[in-house]
């Protein structure tokens, strides 16, 4: 028999005899009564909305999808506009759209206090020292080296967040990892990879991009949740201008401006838009939704994309060792994806 609650109460249901009698109920039958109340369930364990789930998902889809086109439309806007100036006018550009949306959208609300530093500190790193480490080993490395290297991002990102108890990584995780590596090896190998000495400076400036990304990607975990994905692409994007600006103003001076053809600067506004401004934010946004591993992972992606591109912009017939790792890269991002690691 439980506690006894006393009360007063009606003549009906009293026990003992008299006015002053007393009703007793057992704690147990009220508790019984509530449990048993229909229109008051148990309230589920929280978890992430299935929503934000698929949104998450068909976002880093396009984000994989513009930056692999964007590999072969700016290797034609290139040929008219030099790497540096070509950056420092793309980030321009998009550090003046994405002020007006942020303005147009939020407002000039404030920033909690201490994020501003944390901010411009990940806009040097990601995109400053990013973009300059990757333009630079690109042109000093042959693009097969470059994207091999690049594709071990989600490895160094699963490395970096789980040695720094950022997120939790599941053996299913890296076995999705690893079949997703080993699908862009062979997606790239089937072009042709040579690491010689002469591409031993790009490739090492490939390997410092890696770790400025994967830097930048892990961090981005350490921004306090209230700041929206907009407002940190914004500040990002436009700290990480200035340095950019600086390195590209020899080559902007220089450039013949009336030699500039028109599919140059439509490639320009497509890298400023859509590779940068939208693609950005859709990262960030996953980051914060998922975490960093889960959002690495698409970086086997892009290759894919990449492919299928060149081929329908540049002519580069695809080939079956391609298809190969396609399907090991699409198994290991659907494992991944679905590992079941926590966030912290």
């Amino acid at each position: 028999m439980g506690r006894k609650i006393a009360g007063r109460e009606p003549a009906r249901g009293w026990v003992g005899g008299g006015a002053a009698g007393q009703k007793v109920i057992t704690l147990e039958r009220v508790t019984a009564h509530v449990s048993r109340d229909p229109s008051r369930p148990t309230a589920p364990l929280p978890r992430r909305p299935a929503a934000h789930a698929v949104t998450g998902d068909l976002g880093m889809l396009l984000v994989c999808l513009i930056w692999g086109l964007n590999f072969s439309i700016t290797k034609l806007a290139l040929q008219s506009i030099p790497p540096l100036p070509f950056t420092a006018i793309r980030f321009t550009a998009a550090s003046g759209l994405l002020w007006l949306v942020l303005r147009g959208i939020e407002g000039p609300a404030p920033l909690p206090p201490g994020s501003l530093k944390r901010l411009i500190l990940l806009g040097l790193v990601g995109n400053t020292a990013y973009q300059l480490v990757f333009t630079v080993g690109l042109s000093r490395t042959t693009a097969s080296n470059s994207a091999l290297i690049l594709s071990t991002v989600p490895t160094v990102v699963a490395l970096c967040a789980g040695a720094l108890g950022l997120e939790k990584i599941t053996g299913r995780m890296w076995l999705g990892i690893c079949l997703g590596t080993l699908g862009v090896g062979l997606v790239i190998a089937a072009r042709g990879v040579a690491f010689e000495s002469d591409t031993m400076v790009g490739d090492l400036l490939s390997v410092v991009a890696v770790l400025c990304w994967a830097g930048y990607t892990v961090w981005l975990r350490r921004v306090p949740t209230e700041i929206s994905p907009l407002r940190i692409t914004a500040v990002t994007t436009i700290a990480g201008t200035p340095g950019l600006v600086i390195a590209g103003i020899p080559g902007l001076l220089s450039l013949d401006w009336n030699g500039v053809r028109l599919s140059a600067w439509w490639g320009l506004a497509y890298a400023a838009v859509f590779s940068l401004v939208l693609a950005y934010l859709l990262w960030n946004r996953s980051v914060k939704l998922v975490g960093s591993t889960r959002t690495a992972i698409y970086m086997c992606v892009t290759p894919l994309f990449a492919v299928t591109g060149a081929w329908l912009l540049l002519g580069e017939r695809p080939r079956l060792l391609q298809g190969v790792g396609a399907a090991l890269i699409v198994a290991g991002v659907m494992l991944t994806r679905s590992g079941g690691g926590k966030t912290a």
